[in-house]
């Protein structure tokens, strides 16, 4: 898939920390509706990457434009809001119960509590938890795939266009695991949501990608589709193509 529809693009971006580079001269632009990954090993500049889209970080140089404005013209509210964001460690309030986790964002948007309670009925729905079951349990009561799915429902409670995934299945079992790729990858041909996903594992990133850009040292090293990465010759991506053969 190319971006014929560009929703958010990194314009000569650069962050450094200390005259450190952690991204360089990073140009990127995806599409609308696309899944693109994002694979590199620890420290190679995805988290940074990714929390340059959601304004958790600003470039030292360059614009990250998102929806067609520069984010730091958005109110940073606003542009959080607008997209849903799901990390490893989940990130779910303990006191709240699982209904009261995903409705959180509507209720701040002043959402009816009918409204909101639909939508967080439908979310569990589609995430595969049935809501009379699970609703009014609470974090601690589900296992870490149920919470992990309880963690995509909220970021999709205002239905916002972009959603942004930090190794949201790293620390599952792999065949959790495997079941909510093929569910995160069924509905994001469902929904047509755009989604920036950042692992290190190959076999995920070939999975769910339709573009999977390798970062290397803080550079963008490789773009280009599953089938291409496959052909790719740079060192790098060669490195984890032999982590396939590997296993195989």
């Amino acid at each position: 898939m190319r971006p014929d529809n560009t929703i958010v693009e990194f314009q000569n971006v650069n962050y450094r920390i200390n005259n450190r580079y952690l991204l360089s001269n990073l140009n990127l632009r995806i599409g609308q509706g696309e899944a693109l990954i994002l694979l590199g090993r620890s420290g190679s500049g995805k988290t940074t990457t990714l929390k340059m889209i959601n304004r958790l970080l600003t470039p030292s140089k360059g614009e990250v434009i998102v929806n067609g404005r520069s984010t730091i013209t958005w109110d940073v509210i606003q542009l959080r809001r607008s997209i849903g964001y799901v990390i490893q460690e989940i990130g779910l309030f303990p006191h709240l119960s699982i209904a009261e986790n995903v409705g959180l964002i509507p209720s701040l948007e002043n959402w009816t509590a009918k409204r909101t309670k639909s939508r967080v009925y439908e979310l569990l729905h589609l995430v595969g938890l049935e809501p009379t079951q699970f609703a009014d349990r609470y974090p601690h009561e589900l296992s870490g795939g149920q919470r992990q799915r309880v963690g995509v429902a909220r970021a999709l409670a205002i239905d916002p266009p972009i959603l942004l995934m930090d190794e949201p299945f790293g620390a599952l079992d792999p065949i959790t695991r495997l079941d909510l790729q093929q569910q995160l990858k069924h509905l994001q041909s469902q929904l047509g949501k755009t989604i920036i996903f950042v692992t290190h594992d190959i076999q995920e990133a070939l999975f769910l990608g339709h573009r999977i850009g390798l970062m290397y040292e803080g550079e963008l090293v490789s773009l280009g589709t599953p089938d291409e990465f496959l052909r790719d010759t740079h060192e790098e991506a060669r490195r984890y193509l032999a982590c396939l053969k590997n296993y195989a």
